[in-house]
């Protein structure tokens, strides 16, 4: 059973305006959390500034800039970034605010520029953010006061995993692999398999959703219990798990304190008619019936390479197939059964940027290996676009319910409803589970939910 772990002497709960504090708005012991979080003005920007600029932020794949001197703009929280690719394997992020009088240096969304220069006063810069100088350099229009060491751009810091590009604000805060905890080694199966890794098939996919950013998030934290209602036609008509959607919420989840959580789903369940004899099966014979999401037959000797047995027997086996990383999000690794009976594996992450306290960016990425062969992304991107696009049938379902938790929270009356975390595993960690974190085995519980939201506590509360 997950543990309510005691607040740090760390930890001071902010009071908005109103006199409410944190610890007003989430009752840890009985694990539920005011609906009024959903809306909430000021706790938004709270959460700007003790959330989105103090932890880890997916911001794309390297695979998006894979020239020298492209760029791309995206968000962190409230702040918007430039995302530029230097000399060589370089990355930088770099807040898109110019020191001189605040515009914004890239008004593109994308291109490749080797270097950045502001339209307003003209204030050019490097791929890295240095300053490079301003017009009429004779008149040293950026004055004297302060050394051109001083007036480049913000610079965040980076780390690229997997290819995935994350960024962070917070000099002083976690590593990246503070960040990812426990969970690297379930992630590390998902993203960092392959020679040569993933890619993204052409842009993400973005549209606005009139929701708050959270109502998404903290589904993305491995809730599977919504599947069996809100999804009921994978079942009855997508022909997943052979129709039987309940029973592929069972399996065991794995999750931490760090707010990160999967699910994985044995695949001798999801597929009863192609697994047959699945269990005594050797583990080439696995692979060879059924590789994992994405990777053909011919890749299958590069995933000894970079797993360790114990990895690669629980990716054949079980493997890690929904769930997200805080704050927002979503990894779907999921077994798309097929009309013409075949399985096609297919790999999205959406990530749930918020732009307002009602309203929030989805941005949904589609990869496939490298290695892969043409026509497999093309089919790849075509199904997965279908399924977990912005328009597809999964995200049309969810994408439904997330503003009208929005608009309820604006109500005098539903605000003061409380979201309820009170299905609690009661189950022993599995025997002879391999991989690291807390775990635990049956039908989907709210201890993965739970710990996205007392992450979130620990860090609106952190000092």
């Amino acid at each position: 059973m997950l543990k309510t772990l005691p607040k740090s002497p760390k930890h001071k709960s902010p009071v908005l305006p109103d006199g409410t504090s944190i610890d007003d708005l989430i009752n840890v012991d009985m694990r539920e959390v005011q609906l009024r979080v959903m809306a909430d003005k000021d706790l938004y920007d709270l959460e700007m500034e003790k959330i989105f600029s103090k932890t880890w932020v997916l911001l794309g794949h390297e695979s998006e800039i894979p020239n020298e001197f492209d760029y791309m703009v995206r968000e962190m929280g409230a702040d918007q970034v430039i995302v530029t690719r230097g000399k060589g394997d370089e990355v930088n992020v770099l807040l898109n605010v110019c020191p001189h009088r605040g515009m914004r240096v890239c008004t593109a969304e994308a291109g490749n520029k080797r270097t950045h220069k502001c339209i307003y006063h003209g204030w050019a810069f490097k791929t890295n953010g240095d300053f490079l100088g301003s017009p009429v350099a004779k008149e040293q229009m950026h004055g004297d006061m302060r050394p051109k060491s001083e007036l480049g751009l913000t610079k965040a810091n980076v780390k690229v995993y997997g290819g995935l590009i994350f960024a962070n604000f917070d000099a002083d805060g976690q590593t990246f692999e503070e960040y990812l905890g426990d969970m690297k080694w379930y992630y590390d199966m998902l993203f960092c398999r392959t020679d040569n890794g993933l890619e993204a098939l052409g842009p993400p996919q973005r549209f606005i959703i009139n929701a708050n950013w959270k109502a998404a998030s903290e589904q993305a934290a491995a809730d599977g219990y919504h599947t069996i209602t809100l999804h009921q036609w994978l079942g009855e008509f997508g022909g997943f798990n052979e129709g039987d959607i309940e029973a592929s919420m069972m399996g065991v989840e794995v999750t931490s304190r760090t707010g990160h959580a999967l699910r994985c789903q044995p695949v001798a369940n999801k597929f009863k008619k192609l697994a047959a004899g699945f269990d005594s099966m050797t583990l080439e014979e696995k692979l060879e019936l059924l590789p994992p999401p994405g990777v053909t037959k011919e890749m299958l000797p590069q995933l000894k390479n970079h797993l360790d047995p114990e990895q690669l027997a629980l990716l054949v086996d079980q493997p890690p197939q929904v769930g997200g990383m805080f704050p927002n999000i979503l990894i779907a690794f999921i077994y798309a059964p097929q009309p013409d009976g075949t399985i096609l594996g297919l790999t999205s992450l959406h990530s749930y940027t918020p732009r307002g306290p009602d309203k929030l960016e989805f941005t949904n990425w589609i990869f496939a290996e490298k290695d892969a062969p043409q026509e497999m992304k093309d089919r790849i991107r075509k199904v997965t676009t279908g399924m977990l696009g912005t328009s597809g049938m999964i995200e049309q379902d969810d994408s439904d319910t997330w503003p009208h938790m929005t608009r309820n929270a604006k109500g005098p009356m539903g605000k003061n409803v409380t979201l309820k975390y009170q299905a609690i595993n009661s189950l022993p960690r599995p025997k002879d589970w391999p991989g690291p974190a807390e775990a635990y085995d049956g039908f989907t519980k709210d201890d993965t939910q739970w710990n996205w939201w007392l992450r979130w506590y620990d860090m609106m509360t952190a000092e």
